[in-house]
């Protein structure tokens, strides 16, 4: 019997602070795809315990799987208002050209904080300074979130090439490089945050799928700052599915196969893809869909993904794929293995 409790109808479980993983697996002393793998399966209940580079023989011949081919962009930036030192997290560009960005406060050791509403100092109007540069706000997208208009030199992820930093939150022990954000397939940049789900991922696990008779496809989808953080729903994020992935998710069906997808980001952006009947095409553009187990999903078989906060938005998700008392003992058995949680964490699979 576990120990953990996790209350699976709200989603809910105390994540104990030694499972916040602090830095990359690179310098734990273990290689990206050795990190572990637990898996779920909904049909036997089945819970096992496995590293992720085993990953292509849990899957079957015929498996699609999809990944997310954003790349990660350098999104914190250092700004002022006046003698006041914030920090600006650079999220989602708007199809008018400003950006969505959330202010936060400096806190020791390097991290920042939200502000709350008490202690915000920023307003519509205010012009923020940054460097070789301003940031000038418009007005407010959400409870922590402003609308804002960059007046910098060039575009403005070419700007957060040269100024920004990774985006790093205060269960990290130090700021890491890009390169640590990056997943192997990543070619379009545009997320503020790694699509986490894909880091474990090397060249030798993709050859192996190959190998093993499963296709890889990817989808594009800019993910924006993390909504768990305040157990927000996810906002409208840009995607893209081509006609070539939407064709072999077609024939992966067709021929009994399973789609699975490498992150929250691929589920959004196939199933915004998605019509009634589970045909995926090909699409693009801002998705806000939410997805929960009363929706369900129509393309999606299977998800890999890393491991959530609680009551995180995320979880209704996972729950929609894999059924709510499945997710419940899968997180029962991550917290009593001390599995680790983030973007540095390790992983679950979710299989039918």
């Amino acid at each position: 019997m576990l120990a953990t409790p996790v209350n699976a109808a709200t989603l809910d479980f105390t994540l104990p602070a030694e499972l916040e993983a602090r830095k990359p697996a690179e310098a734990r002393g273990i290689a990206r795809d050795g990190v572990r793998l637990l898996v779920s399966r909904e049909a036997s209940g089945e819970i096992s315990h496995q590293v992720f580079r085993e990953l292509p023989r849990l899957l079957e011949p015929g498996d699609l799987v999809v990944v997310n081919n954003s790349a990660t962009l350098p999104a914190a930036l250092d700004a002022r208002l006046g003698s006041t030192r914030l920090v600006l997290h650079v999220s989602t560009r708007l199809d008018d050209g400003r950006w969505v960005v959330e202010p936060r406060q400096p806190i020791p050791g390097g991290s920042t904080a939200p502000f709350t509403a008490d202690n915000s100092p920023v307003r519509a109007g205010l012009r923020l300074a940054v460097p070789d540069g301003e940031v000038v706000v418009r007005g407010r997208y959400s409870s922590r979130l402003w609308v804002a208009e960059f007046a910098v030199q060039g575009a403005v992820p070419d700007y957060l090439l040269r100024h920004g930093r990774p985006i790093r939150y205060s269960y990290t022990d130090h700021d890491w490089p890009l390169s640590v954000y990056q997943n192997v397939f990543s070619t379009e940049p545009g997320s503020a945050e790694m699509p986490s789900a894909g880091r474990p991922f090397t060249g030798e696990v993709l050859s192996a799928l190959a190998a093993s008779g499963i296709t890889v496809a990817p989808i594009t989808l800019h993910t924006g700052v993390a909504s768990p953080e305040a157990h927000e729903k996810p906002y409208p994020e840009w995607f893209s599915v081509s006609a070539s992935t939407a064709s072999l998710v077609a024939h992966t069906k067709a021929q009994g196969g399973r789609v699975i997808a490498i992150g929250t980001t691929v589920v959004r952006a196939l199933e915004s893809a998605a019509e009634p009947t589970g045909l995926v095409r090909a699409a693009s553009g801002w998705t806000n869909l939410v997805i929960t187990p009363s929706r369900g999903v129509r393309a999606v078989d299977g998800l890999l993904t890393g491991f959530h906060e609680p009551r995180a938005s995320h979880l209704l998700m996972l729950a929609a794929i894999s059924g709510v008392e499945t997710l419940g003992r899968g997180y029962a058995a991550a917290l009593d293995e001390g599995y680790l949680w983030h973007e540095f964490g390790d992983v679950h699979l979710l299989l039918p």
